[in-house]
């Protein structure tokens, strides 16, 4: 094993231990910064490990919102994955940049267009173009601490959004909740790494697929995005009901060796829960592996990153299988520099 963990030369696993951390961080990084306004909505612009964050924001809030719908606005979060703004954008909208590098260009071109409009306008980076833009036009942005992935500065983003929001007066104040939780999750991320080992032995050799209910599609997603970034190998994603309909069918004639990780939610609908059982049976008389894992559901904070951090631990351990630092994306940077 110790061979293996000096294939870790970035030190993933001390960045992964020190994830519960970053929300306190975050909170305390944005809970002076204020932009005035009335919003109906949010509108996040970001790529890859930057806009996470936006995804895992929307289900957290919808669970706050119906737990208690009188304390809490209802507005839409969108999110933008583009060089320029959708038509939302522009309606009473508040518009947060999140890019970790403070150089992702489809994130800078969206910036430069809500400066062009005059749009309420917030950033979120380490530095680099994206700070740049926001000093000279007077728009408030919330600096990051440097040194990481962005797909690992999840904690950091969540955390700054949330306490964006907070300060909008768009949602009840939870910060000081957040920051118990975090400390939760820290007591708990040794556990989750034995667990996400486990999950990394049946992974070696196949090519994962991440199964989970619609409301929790988002981490289904990052679990194949950690995948195919840590441990350099391709990774598949889909929900249920929907994948029932569909991608279900192609599993009739496999062409590789799969195994099927199914994120399995204790409150789901109960018939939901009953096609995940069933298709993971199916599934078996093709000779799929399948393991469905009961997701945390102590608190939905809990059950958000909990998840996420077994996935990131499953993602880590098959990488040092695979002999791979799971640090470096040397694809991506190889891209960018043809790009440029």
């Amino acid at each position: 094993m110790k061979n293996k963990q000096n294939l870790d030369k970035y030190n993933l696993r001390q960045v992964i231990l020190d994830f519960p951390k970053q929300f306190e961080v975050g909170l305390e990084l944005a809970k002076d910064v204020k932009i005035k306004g009335n919003f109906k909505s949010v509108e996040i612009s970001g790529m890859g490990g930057s806009s996470l964050p936006a995804n895992i924001l929307r289900i957290y809030l919808n669970a706050l919102y119906n737990a208690n719908p009188k304390k809490n606005k209802s507005f839409g979060i969108y999110q933008n994955r583009f060089y320029s703004l959708p038509h939302e954008a522009y309606n009473n909208c508040l518009n947060i940049f999140a890019s970790y590098s403070g150089n992702t260009e489809e994130t800078i071109e969206s910036l430069k267009e809500a400066v062009k409009h005059k749009l309420p306008s917030v950033g979120i980076a380490t530095g680099g173009k994206l700070a740049e833009i926001c000093q000279k036009n007077n728009i408030p942005c919330v600096i990051l601490p440097s040194g990481i992935q962005p797909r690992y500065a999840t904690g950091y983003f969540f955390s700054v959004m949330f306490q964006l929001l907070v300060n909008t007066g768009m949602i009840e104040d939870k910060t000081k909740d957040l920051v118990r939780l975090a400390a939760n999750l820290e007591k708990d991320i040794l556990a989750l790494e034995k667990e996400g080992k486990k999950i990394a032995k049946k992974l070696e050799g196949k090519t994962p697929i991440i199964f989970s209910s619609t409301k929790y599609k988002s981490l289904a997603m990052i679990w194949k995005i950690k995948i195919n970034e840590n441990a350099k190998t391709p990774a598949y994603w889909n929900f249920y009901p929907e994948l029932n309909h569909n991608e279900m069918i192609g599993y009739t004639l496999p062409q590789a060796k799969f195994h099927v990780i199914t994120l399995v939610d204790e409150k789901d609908h109960p018939q939901n829960k009953r096609r995940m059982k069933i298709t993971a049976d199916l599934m078996k008389k093709k000779g799929i592996g399948t393991t469905l894992i009961n997701m945390p559901d102590t608190n939905i904070f809990n059950t958000i990153f909990s998840t996420l951090i077994i996935g990131d631990w499953a993602s880590y351990h098959l990488a040092l299988a695979y002999n791979q630092d799971p640090t470096p994306v040397e694809m991506v940077e190889e891209l960018k520099a043809l790009l440029a």
